[in-house]
């Protein structure tokens, strides 16, 4: 059965017609009242703020008319301003039962309106009819309402206030663009917007869609997208985000994603699933919430025959018996106790630059004992150089440097990003290679004029028996200094090595320090030599190394360490990582925050910087807290609470405490989902840096 994203109570999909759907996702909800929460809170808070407007005023007047002044009509003026309070103010409570008994279902609602109009039922009909017991409740009856509405109003303002920051990104989303074609500049808003359209971007404006910057140079301001607070610099062939600012230079780009595509949608969509995630250690409480409303039906009559039937109650003070229950019942808050908080936790991980995906991610994370790093781009800066190039005999530099282009010419690969970068500042023809395969873990292959040719890290090329011969000896020196070495092959012969150094990336050490304070072992895992992954190793803290591991060792690894027990992360690029991503318990891709959608991750760094791992499992391990606590405070509620109400403290108190627990217990039910939606937005100030 699907949940109210609102109240969390269950819903049969198959029965429900009061559904939304947003984002390609179906909503389901129990009543109208809780579906224009969802659609459009700011509209129902203000619904809510009218009624509140009416409802304590005319609450007051009540209870001095019962209280204080007395006249003769005082009675009748009580019972028309509390049918006002009944049914106007408490009319979202009558709509929430109707929408419940269509659908065959049991929400708050029900607990609600049946408990209040018993009370003012029987008042009003002892006003009327002489002849039955005088009993005026009015007071009682109005108060409920006004603190339940109190209650729901505050619980959807701490709510709004908690998911609002996140949803309304898209507001940050220009209304125009200007759109160069054929040299002419246009504006057009941004449903006109399509992938390849070219945009020119002012100073101080907005960017429209992500894209690529083809001229000019700038600084952009990524804080609302990435959690970077200082500008960066972007110049041709770097990557931009809608939404983000530009700076203090013009540019235009080239639109690469609109829509849904966007990195901003793409974030949308992850907060929109964690409005509607359930953790594993939610199932006890949807399991009690099911028949919660139901059950509390049920002890709410028999409470009540109880105590007058064999407690020498009257009739009052049964239906008094009856209301306390029903009232004082808060199945919200087993409902709402994992989306509450992992909404809240969510939100904060975007403002981060930390995006979790999928529906255990967060609680996976919570768990996590051991974390296995890649070496490029993880460890390091990802952004190696060329620092040797070292032809065999008989081959010239620019040669063997033109090969290494031709066959890395259209790879992504950091080593290939550096090869490519040597040759704009070292010009030479490129090869014309033909059949360029990648081999992941390994190097590339091609075939030049029909002849094989390859460039292999030196681990491959020696698994693949090469003899290296006179390179051996180079490729040995490069290894001692910490470099990493490839060999170009040609007809299956070594023809050079290439040799690239990678800087340790800035926060890398001090992301290792922090995940050993908090009791987390850091393993570094590579496809690299092991003198380059130690230099590396001892560099940022990590002890533990294991060197010229393939990709399909790195899932051995992997499945050891959860054979013993152990709750696995595994930090990489998310691209050539894939497979050890996803056998993870947990998958963290880092530097991918542009391309979420396709990433294995269940964890998303948009900052690239190691530093937000230890950020992100503490942030879960934050928000896992605040859904126990949630979970602890709904059982334990209703757990003590239910029992008084049901008349555990008439043996101290006798049945006169019933006079007051009405009111008393709707004021507990008030504060209670309130308390459970304020505890979740405490995230928001956590500190877990």
């Amino acid at each position: 059965m699907a949940t109210d994203p609102v109240c969390g109570m269950f819903v049969d999909e198959r029965s429900a017609d009061l559904t939304l759907v947003r984002e390609n996702r179906t909503y389901y909800f129990c009543s109208t009242v809780c579906l224009h929460q969802f659609a459009e809170p700011e509209r129902e808070l203000a619904r809510l703020r009218a009624r509140l407007a009416v409802a304590w005023p005319l609450t007051a007047t009540v209870v001095g008319l019962t209280y204080v002044v007395h006249f003769p009509a005082a009675s009748w003026v009580a019972l028309a301003l509390a049918s006002v309070v009944q049914f106007y103010c408490g009319l979202p409570f009558y709509r929430g039962t109707w929408d419940a008994a269509r659908a065959r279902i049991w929400n708050m609602d029900v607990l609600i309106a049946i408990g209040t109009t018993a009370a003012y039922a029987y008042s009003a009909v002892s006003l009327v009819i002489p002849s039955i017991p005088s009993a005026e409740f009015f007071d009682a009856s109005s108060l409920i309402i006004a603190l339940i509405l109190t209650g729901n109003y505050l619980e959807q303002l701490v709510r709004e206030r908690a998911g609002g920051a996140v949803r309304r990104l898209r507001e940050y989303l220009p209304a125009v663009a200007t759109r160069i074609t054929e040299g002419r500049e246009k504006e057009i808003p941004l449903s006109e917007i399509r992938v390849g359209d070219v945009l020119r971007v002012r100073p101080g404006e907005r960017i429209a869609a992500d894209g690529t910057i083809r001229e000019g140079r700038s600084t952009v301001l990524e804080a609302l997208v990435t959690g970077e607070s200082l500008p960066v610099r972007k110049g041709p062939g770097e990557p931009v985000l809608a939404g983000t600012v530009n700076g203090e230079g013009a540019v235009t780009i080239e639109v690469g994603r609109v829509g849904p595509d966007t990195f901003l949608e793409q974030i949308g969509r992850l907060v929109s699933e964690a409005e509607m995630s359930r953790l594993p250690l939610q199932s006890l409480a949807d399991r009690i919430g099911s028949i919660f409303a139901p059950l509390v039906l049920l002890l709410a009559v028999v409470s009540a025959a109880a105590w007058f039937v064999w407690g020498g109650a009257g009739g009052t003070v049964a239906l008094f018996v009856f209301v306390s229950v029903t009232i004082t019942a808060c199945p919200c808050a087993f409902g709402i106790a994992t989306p509450a908080a992992l909404l809240v936790g969510t939100g904060r991980g975007a403002e981060e630059g930390i995006l979790f995906k999928g529906k255990s991610s967060m609680e996976m994370a919570s768990h996590v004992g051991v974390v296995l790093a890649d070496k490029t781009g993880t460890l390091t800066r990802g952004s190696p150089t060329l620092t040797d190039i070292v032809p065999a005999q008989g081959v010239s530099k620019s040669e063997l440097l033109s090969l290494a282009v031709g066959l890395e010419g259209g790879s992504e690969h950091p080593l290939a990003r550096a090869i490519l970068e040597s040759a704009r500042n070292n010009p030479s023809p490129r090869s014309p290679v033909v059949e360029v395969r990648a081999e992941p873990g390994r190097g590339v292959t091609g075939l030049l004029g029909g002849h094989p040719l390859a460039l292999l890290g030196v681990a491959a090329a020696k698994e693949a028996g090469v003899d290296l011969g006179p390179l051996a000896s180079i490729a040995d020196s490069l290894s001692r200094q910490g470099r990493t070495g490839s060999v170009v092959l040609r007809d299956h012969q070594p023809i050079g090595i290439l040799g690239f150094s990678d800087e340790p990336s800035p926060g890398a050490a001090e992301a290792i320090a922090t995940l050993r304070q908090d009791g987390i072992e850091t393993v570094m895992v590579t496809g690299d030599n092991e003198p380059a992954a130690r230099t590396v190793a001892e560099h940022v803290g990590i002890e533990e190394v294991h060197a010229g591991v393939s990709p399909e060792g790195k899932l051995q690894l992997i499945r050891e360490l959860q054979s013993r027990g152990k709750t696995v992360a595994f930090v990489g690029d998310g691209l050539n990582d894939a497979p050890a991503l996803t056998q993870a318990n947990l998958g963290i891709a880092i530097g991918a925050g542009t391309d979420v959608a396709q990433e294995a991750g269940d964890v998303i760094l948009v900052r690239s910087d190691l530093r937000d791992v230890p950020t992100a499992l503490r942030l879960a391990r934050a928000t896992v807290r605040k859904v126990q606590g949630n979970l602890t405070w709904a059982l334990g509620y209703n757990a003590v609470l239910l029992p008084v109400a049901m008349g555990g403290l008439v043996p101290l108190f006798g049945l006169g405490i019933y006079r007051f627990l009405p009111i008393a217990g709707a004021l507990a039910m008030a504060v209670s989902s309130t308390l459970v939606v304020g505890n979740s937005y405490s995230l928001r100030w956590t500190r877990i840096d």
